[in-house]
C-alpha cells in the first residue's frame, strides 16, 4: 500500500545527488576565480587603504608599481585583514573558509592565522608558527631553524651553516625581501640566502662568489686547477719574480704572503684563488702634474 510518503532511502539518494552536484559546480568554478597569484573564491578588503583586491600581492603590485624609493613601498599587513568578499555572491564578511551567505568554500587551503585562501592544494601549503606565515612544499619536508629564523629543507638540518635571521633581508641581487618571497630561494654554502633564479643569473655571468660575504658559492676545485695551469704557463717578468704581496682568502679567511702574479693569487691554506690583495704590489710609477 502506498502511504504517500517518500522512502528515507530515496531522500538520502537525493541528498547525495545534490551534494555531488554542488561539488561538481565548485570544481567547475574553481578555475574562474582568483588572480595570477592564487586561485580562490574570494577577494580581500585591504586594512590599510580600505580598497578591495584579489590578494595582497595584487594590492602590493598596484600600489608600488610607480614607487621608485623602496622606503615608500605600501604593502598590506596580511595578518590584519579583517574582511573578505565572496566572489560568487559578493557578500562581505569576516574572514572564514565558507561563505556565510551561499556556503561556497572560498579556498580549499585556508589559514585563519594568515587570513589566507588558496584552491591549489598541490602546493602542499602549511603554516609555520616559527616563521609566522604559510609556506609551500609540505610540512614534512621542512624544519624551522630558530637561529636562522626561517624554514629549510630537512636535508639541510644537520649541514647548513646558521646565519642569524638569514632570510630577513633583501635578495643581494634583485633586492626583493626574501622572507616572504613567493620565488624559490637557495641557501649558499656560507649560509646566506638568495633567489634561485638570481643565483642562476650570476652563474650565467661567471660570478661564483656570494654577494654578501664573497665566499665561493659552489665547489670551485676544478676552476682552481685550471688557474694553476694558467699561472704556471705565464711566467712573470724578472723585475716581479721576487715581488711578494699579502692576500686575504675570501673562502677560509687566512692571511698569507705569496708571490705576486698578474693572473691571480693562490691561498696557501686552502688552495683557493678566491682571494684579495691587502698589501704590497708592483712598484708604482711617478705621475706627471
Amino acid at each position: 500500500m502506498d502511504s504517500g510518503l517518500e522512502h528515507p532511502l530515496s531522500q538520502d539518494a537525493d541528498f547525495l545527488k545534490s551534494t555531488e552536484k554542488d561539488d561538481m559546480l565548485m570544481e567547475m568554478e574553481c578555475g574562474h576565480f582568483g588572480c595570477t597569484h592564487y586561485k580562490r573564491r574570494c577577494k580581500i578588503r585591504s586594512p590599510c587603504c580600505d580598497e578591495i583586491f584579489d590578494c595582497r600581492h595584487c594590492h602590493n603590485d598596484a600600489k608600488n608599481s610607480m614607487q621608485v624609493n623602496p622606503l615608500d613601498r605600501h604593502e598590506i599587513p596580511r595578518h590584519e585583514v579583517k574582511k573578505v568578499i565572496c566572489s560568487l555572491c559578493a557578500t562581505e564578511q569576516d574572514v572564514q573558509q565558507n561563505c556565510i551567505n551561499c556556503g561556497v568554500c572560498m579556498g580549499k587551503y585556508f589559514c585563519a592565522k594568515c587570513k589566507f585562501f588558496d584552491d591549489d592544494v598541490s602546493k602542499h601549503q602549511y603554516h609555520c608558527d616559527g616563521c609566522g606565515i604559510c609556506r609551500t612544499g609540505g610540512e614534512e619536508n621542512f624544519f624551522h631553524c630558530y637561529k636562522c629564523g626561517c624554514c629549510y629543507a630537512r636535508s639541510l638540518k644537520d649541514s647548513h651553516r646558521c646565519v642569524e635571521r638569514a632570510m630577513h633581508h633583501n635578495c643581494p641581487v634583485c633586492f626583493e625581501y626574501l622572507f616572504d618571497s613567493t620565488r624559490d630561494i637557495s641557501v649558499l654554502q656560507c649560509g646566506h640566502t638568495i633567489h634561485f633564479d638570481c643565483l642562476k643569473e650570476m652563474e650565467a655571468h661567471f660570478q661564483y662568489a656570494c654577494p654578501v660575504c664573497s665566499k665561493s658559492v659552489c665547489d670551485m676545485s676544478r676552476v682552481w686547477e685550471k688557474l694553476d695551469q694558467e699561472v704556471a704557463s705565464t711566467p712573470m717578468p724578472e723585475m716581479y719574480q721576487n715581488k711578494m704581496v699579502w692576500i686575504l682568502c675570501n673562502d677560509c679567511g687566512t692571511n698569507s704572503e705569496v708571490h705576486f702574479h698578474i693572473i691571480a693569487h693562490k691561498c696557501m691554506s686552502c688552495n683557493s684563488y678566491n682571494t684579495r690583495q691587502t698589501r704590497g704590489g708592483p712598484a708604482s710609477c711617478s705621475s706627471s702634474i
